[in-house]
């Protein structure tokens, strides 16, 4: 791949002590991944595919290892930086959403931006444009328990995406939707990665989620099992109905 290297993985480990007892999350893993890719981390429930989602993220520290985002090595930084980093660099879109409930869309969305540092102002303008970007234009004022999973989602998109970060984590985004709003919770995703050239990272164990990826990475016991690209997998990317 002629993109330049945005995350830099080596010898990555993760271990946790439970008693005496010691669980391997990640053994060694060395991964690149590339600025503007659509990378797929597959692999079954406990195979360490979410402990390294996570450290890519910086909400978790290796036990051995590094792992380093455009040169900042994150497992040597203190919290306040890495708090700071999230903040600025990183978009998290989680499988149950994440929504305030007693916030609407808008609020929702102008919420981390504020925190980030933008007047209140500024932060409303930002989740106006971005939430008419993913579709939303029209439900600014409605709390999540008046929106579709699908919406709820979409709003969720649209709050990872409102700081421009350069990296957008997807945590099973398509997990508690149906397969049609899955399916174009995917689209948007593929679409938006391409138009803003931000690297989006899914962390999934749904097949249909591959046709949005360059590469797909599938993990197994805490180890990279193979990366291949989506055309080797035998996927057409970009095949979205």
């Amino acid at each position: 791949m002629s993109r330049p290297v945005l995350i830099t993985v080596r010898g990555l480990s993760k271990h946790y002590r439970m008693g005496k007892l010691v669980i391997q999350a990640l053994n060694q893993v060395d991964l690149d991944v590339h600025q503007g890719e659509y990378l797929s981390i597959m692999g079954p429930s406990g195979s360490g595919k979410s402990t390294l989602f996570n450290m890519i993220g910086a909400l978790d520290r290796p036990s051995a290892g590094t792992i380093s985002v455009a040169g900042l090595d994150l497992a040597r930084q203190p919290p306040r930086r890495l708090a700071f980093f999230r903040g600025r660099h990183i978009g998290y879109i989680f499988q149950s959403f994440n929504l305030i409930p007693a916030y609407n869309a808008l609020d929702n969305v102008a919420l981390p931006l504020i925190f980030s540092g933008r007047t209140r102002a500024e932060a409303l303008d930002q989740a106006k444009a971005t939430l008419d970007r993913v579709g939303l234009g029209h439900r600014l004022t409605h709390r999540p328990d008046e929106l579709s999973g699908g919406q709820q989602q979409r709003v969720a998109i649209a709050r990872a995406l409102a700081n421009s970060p350069s990296i957008i984590l997807a945590d099973e985004p398509t997990a508690n939707l149906d397969l049609q709003t899955g399916e174009e919770i995917i689209k948007l995703l593929f679409e938006l990665c391409r138009e803003r050239g931000v690297t989006v990272i899914s962390a999934t164990h749904d097949h249909k989620m591959l046709v949005a990826s360059d590469r797909i990475c599938w993990i197994r016991d805490g180890e990279i099992d193979r990366i291949e690209t989506a055309q080797e997998a035998g996927i057409r990317v970009g095949s979205i109905t």
